[in-house]
Formats: structure tokens, sequence, C-alpha cells
């Protein structure tokens, strides 16, 4: 499973590659942000190639998901229960499961350790708008590698699972206009910081970019200018130019 190496005072092991970017891995609107146009690139091509509407089903005894006749490993990440609105990762492991269905969990639960980032080390806590079960889900995949997850809704509330094996293309490259699409998309459904964000899909994407200015230049083949402008004490979108597009 690739996720992380130790931390880097201990061994020489590649850092995430979260850590490569310019943010504060301490801050959970950052680290969530530069995950999000990640996960959900991936999470639109699973559910076009992989999920496709199909009946699920949940096998813990098998450690598999199943999308209609084909099955994929698993990984539980944590739950929600309607009971009380509470989310419990997956690492608390209330229902016995083998551990080597837990590595996620476990492995996301070491890195808030070394970022004292609360979320990811409070075994349960309240859901609400920031924290819930996609948002945990989103920042779990998007700090690991090759992973979707899935909501899995049952009479007390939902689990939510990780899992691995999708073809490829699931995680291929967006070009320029599908960036810009779910940068949009993002921007608008999520509060967000839009810097991280942005810098993290680039990165994840395998995009070059340089800054001039408070201007984004993304090296798409069709190159894409991003201009920011200053909101309160971050960035934030204010205009694409998309001239390029139809060229």
């Amino acid at each position: 499973m690739k996720f992380w190496g130790k931390h880097k005072k201990q061994d020489q092991k590649e850092p995430l590659w979260l850590e490569k970017l310019p943010i504060d891995t301490g801050d959970w609107m950052q680290v969530f942000s530069a995950c999000l146009g990640k996960m959900t690139a991936i999470q639109t091509a699973c559910g076009e190639q992989v999920v496709k509407d199909q009946n699920w089903h949940v096998d813990f005894s098998r450690g598999m998901i199943c999308f209609g006749e084909q099955a994929y490993p698993l990984q539980l990440i944590g739950s929600e229960a309607s009971s009380n609105d509470s989310w419990l990762w997956g690492w608390e492991n209330i229902n016995g499961l083998p551990e080597s269905l837990l590595r996620l969990a476990v492995g996301t639960k070491a890195v808030g350790e070394r970022w004292r980032l609360e979320a990811l080390t409070a075994a349960g806590f309240a859901l609400d708008d920031t924290f819930n079960g996609h948002s945990l889900s989103v920042v779990a995949c998007g700090l690991a590698d090759r992973y979707c997850y899935y909501r899995c809704p049952h009479s007390g509330g939902a689990v939510f699972v990780a899992f691995s094996g999708v073809p490829d293309s699931v995680f291929a490259p967006v070009d320029a206009q599908k960036f810009l699409s779910i940068t949009m998309q993002c921007v608008q459904q999520f509060d967000i910081d839009h810097k991280a964000f942005a810098e993290g899909f680039l990165t994840w994407n395998n995009t070059n970019y340089d800054w001039d200015g408070r201007t984004l230049l993304a090296h798409f083949p069709q190159e894409l200018k991003i201009a920011f402008e200053q909101a309160g004490d971050g960035l934030r979108i204010c205009s694409v130019d998309t001239e390029s597009f139809g060229k």
C-alpha cells in the first residue's frame, strides 16, 4: 500500500505529496482544500467507470465491496451514526474487524498526529458542515494513493469505505476544461482555501504551474490563467482566462 513514510527525522523516505505544497498541514481547511480537487476528479471518474448506478454490497468478512458483479478490496474509513449525529474513525474498531481492513484509517491517524491535526486524531466527534463522512474521506483518501471511497448507508447511519483495484483510467489526469469545471464546482459548493485547492489539484494532476503576481499560470497544452484577489487573510479566485480553449 502506497501511503506515507515515517517522519523525515526518523528516515529519508519521500514526504507525502501534500507536504511538498506551500500549505499549513496543521490547518484543516488548507489540508481539505488541497485534497478536494484530486478526490473530486477521482470520485467523478469512479462513478462513471466503476459504480455506474449499480447495486452495491459490502462484505467485511471478505474485505470486499461489490458493484454489480465486480468486487474490490476495501478499507474501513469510519462511520456516521444518525442517532447522535456523530463520526467515529475506523481505527477505533468497535466491531473487531481484521487489522488488514484498518490500515488506511490507522495511517491517516498517524499523519494527523504528525501534523497535530485533531480531526484526524480524535476518535469521534459531532458531525457538521465542516467535519462529516465525505470531508473526512476526501482527506483520508486524498493523502493516500489510488483510492476511491463510497458511502454505504444503513438503518443507523452510514459506513464510509475506501476501495482500490479500479481501472487506472479512474486516476488519469484531467485536461484544462475538466480542471476548470471541477474548480468552479468546488469553489461554489465548499468553503475552501482557493490557493491551496488550485495548487493541490495541479500538483496531483502533474500539471506544472507558475505564479505571476496574483495570477496562476497552469501549463496545460492550452495555457490556463487563473487570477486571484485578496480576501481577508487569503486569496480567492476572481477570474479565469479561457480564451485559448477554442483555439
